[in-house]
């Protein structure tokens, strides 16, 4: 008697836990997600080099202030050359520091006065603080700083008398750079580079006289971040 009572109690007993455990089989089972990827702020700092290449225009112009004597042209040329620069964000603002070595053919030949005489730059060099704004991989900077290089005059006639003067300037302008594949980036600029006043003696030009080559530049340039 007891024995059958024990195994209807079970029986009862499983038929009660059956539809509890069939509704805890359809529980939904809880989800757990990796973290979502988030790719690292792209930076700009750090040290690169590169090469750039451009245009360079300008007025050669100069004389005896004295006589009047003199001649007014206008120099174009192209330039072409390395750079080496550093680079250090801070947010969205890059602070940095460039050095840049060019090649020059700006040159400019006098038709009128002094017909014939050339005013030619043959190197410059420059050294600029660069201040910018990062859009991301886009940056917008001013730049700024010394500006180094040689004036030529050349004078025909007579033997071809020339007088050359290495020249310590200045340089302003602006530009525009985007980074891509990873550490490579591509720039175009422009600088205004004024080089001063060279003078040419009496024994070369027969009046003595001042000269100058004020320039603008537009170039283009691809650099590589390390």
């Amino acid at each position: 008697m007891m024995t059958r009572t024990i195994r209807t109690g079970i029986a009862v007993a499983a038929l009660l836990i059956a539809p509890i455990a069939a509704q805890a089989a359809d529980l939904r089972q809880p989800s757990y997600k990796a973290p979502a990827y988030s790719a690292p702020a792209f930076s700009w700092s750090g040290f690169y080099v590169g090469l750039n290449a451009g245009y360079g225009w300008g007025t050669a112009s100069g004389g005896n202030s004295i006589t009047g004597e003199g001649f007014n042209t206008r120099a174009t040329g192209w330039l072409g050359g390395a750079t080496v620069g550093y680079n250090l964000q801070t947010g969205s603002w890059v602070w940095g520091l460039e050095g840049v070595i060019d090649y020059s053919t700006v040159k400019g030949t006098s038709t009128s006065n002094c017909d014939g005489c050339e005013v030619r730059n043959s190197w410059l060099g420059t050294a600029r603080g660069r201040i910018g704004y990062a859009f991301d991989r886009y940056l917008v900077y001013g730049t700024g700083g010394a500006a180094y290089g040689d004036l030529k005059l050349t004078i025909p006639g007579g033997g071809s008398r020339s007088v050359t003067e290495n020249k310590l300037g200045w340089t302003l302008g602006a530009g525009v750079e985007y980074a891509f594949m990873g550490a490579w980036s591509v720039k175009a600029e422009y600088l205004y580079v004024d080089l001063g006043n060279f003078t040419c003696p009496a024994a070369t030009c027969s009046d003595a006289g001042t000269y100058k080559l004020p320039l603008n530049i537009a170039r283009l340039g691809v650099n590589y971040r390390f």
